[in-house]
């Protein structure tokens, strides 16, 4: 007997009236019009069944400080690490752990069931990679917490010399923290930037970790960090395990420079996030008009076969005061700002915030498929279109077969004479005529 029949379900790649049957957390056959018996059977009623969305790039160490010790009065990145920095040394690690475990949370009731968080790891006491491995032990069971040892104030740069900060990274890696981070473009000098990531991509290939670099997250397009990033991919067969985030200054590069970045980056089989909502708010603060928007060429990037995720960054924290663990927003913002308005290209959102995130992490039995893990989404859509139109309520979200979290559908009573009683401003009740 199965434990768990779904049926009457839409899929992402546009099947309908499909069923989905789970035994012992797995997903075990994916048919249409399936019957058989099991201990519970869902009416899909033709809603959208997704796999579980996934943050590809998260700061949980610094999320829901906002305020503390003081707001970003100039909404900047600068004065954000600024803010950052002068948070540190009032830590404590139950508050950072309570913070987290609220967001955490919140990304259940958004259908969000993976995370990769970057961990500052230059303070030499560790509180928030400590705080951070211990949510991750406590979330298991709901979440994959992925961990980044992430030298927010530049691994160079440590006040006693060069090897402070280092140091302290390795002791990170250490204590169980899953990839290794950098931030080149923070360095003191491009050189150093590009020792950087010299250092840690070999530290990587070392330790046989993953790598995801804070990259080029500037303004400016020498900011070229990335282009290391990707030699060095290479240099240490590191292909497909290397990410670089951001890549913001790409937005600015000449086009004929980008030409040959590009194809560099695909031969280097490295991966990319891009994080729509922080990087059209933070960039271009020192345009008057025309004012860039900063986020990197993700059409492109998609059109050479770079693998391509969306990452929220930051909720309520010292460099975005918004944000609410919904990966629909920001893949909502992020079809915008790119004008990836195609049929196709609003299919591709909603893989960044899905599919593509699932491979930047390297998630195992991931997806809507006989012996993948039994994690989906029911949402109130009829496709993804409909989902990211909407930002659709999660009906109901499920973890190896278990049901987690569950929101009534959205449908909002009208009093109108002579109209209809409710709607929820579903594509089916448009007149088709």
């Amino acid at each position: 007997m199965l434990d768990l029949l779904i049926h009457n379900a839409s899929l992402p790649d546009g099947r309908k009236h499909m069923s989905v049957a789970v035994r012992a957390g797995r997903i075990v056959e994916v048919a249409a019009g399936l019957q058989a018996p099991a201990h519970e059977t869902v009416d899909a009623q033709g809603q959208l069944l997704s796999p579980p969305f996934i943050d590809a790039h998260f700061h949980m160490d610094a999320t829901l400080s906002y305020g503390l010790p003081r707001v970003n009065a100039s909404g900047t990145l600068l004065e954000g690490i600024a803010v950052w920095g002068e948070l540190k040394p009032m830590l404590t690690q139950e508050a950072l752990m309570e913070r987290a475990l609220a967001y955490c949370d919140w990304a259940v009731a958004k259908g969000l069931l993976a995370i990769r968080t970057h961990v500052d790891v230059c303070d030499p006491r560790l509180l928030a990679v400590d705080a951070l491995l211990e949510v991750k032990r406590r979330v298991a069971p709901y979440i994959d917490l992925q961990l980044v040892a992430f030298p927010q104030d530049g691994v160079l740069r440590g006040k006693t010399g060069p090897q402070e900060h280092m140091d302290t990274l390795k002791r990170a890696l250490d204590r169980g923290v899953d990839v290794v981070g950098g931030i080149p473009h923070f360095e003191r000098t491009m050189a150093d930037g590009a020792l950087s990531v010299k250092l840690l991509c070999e530290l990587a290939a070392e330790r046989g970790l993953r790598v995801d670099m804070h990259c080029d997250e500037s303004d400016d397009p020498h900011s070229r960090h990335v282009e290391t990033l990707a030699f060095e991919t290479q240099r240490l067969g590191l292909q497909g395990r290397v990410t670089g985030s951001h890549l913001s200054s790409m937005h600015s590069m000449d086009n004929y420079y980008v030409s040959k970045l590009i194809p560099l980056m695909a031969e280097a089989d490295l991966q990319v996030v891009s994080n729509p909502l922080i990087n059209i708010t933070l960039q271009g603060r020192h345009d008057s008009y025309p004012k860039r928007r900063g986020m990197t060429r993700v059409p492109e990037l998609l059109a050479a076969g770079v693998n391509v995720a969306f990452g929220q960054d930051c909720t309520m924290d010292p460099w975005y005061s918004l944000g609410s663990g919904d990966m629909l927003e920001v893949a909502h913002m992020g079809l915008h700002v790119a004008q990836m308005t195609s049929q196709a290209a609003i299919g591709q959102c909603f893989e960044a915030v899905t599919r593509n995130a699932a491979r930047v992490l390297g998630l195992q039995d991931y997806g809507l498929a006989a012996g993948c893990h039994a994690d989906f989404v029911l949402l109130q859509a009829a496709d993804p279109m409909e989902a990211l139109r909407l930002r659709a309520t999660r009906l109901r979200v499920y973890r190896r077969g278990k049901l987690l979290a569950q929101t009534p559908a959205a449908t909002s009573q009208l009093h109108l004479a002579g109209r209809p009683y409710s709607t929820a401003c579903r594509a089916e009740s448009i007149p088709r005529f």
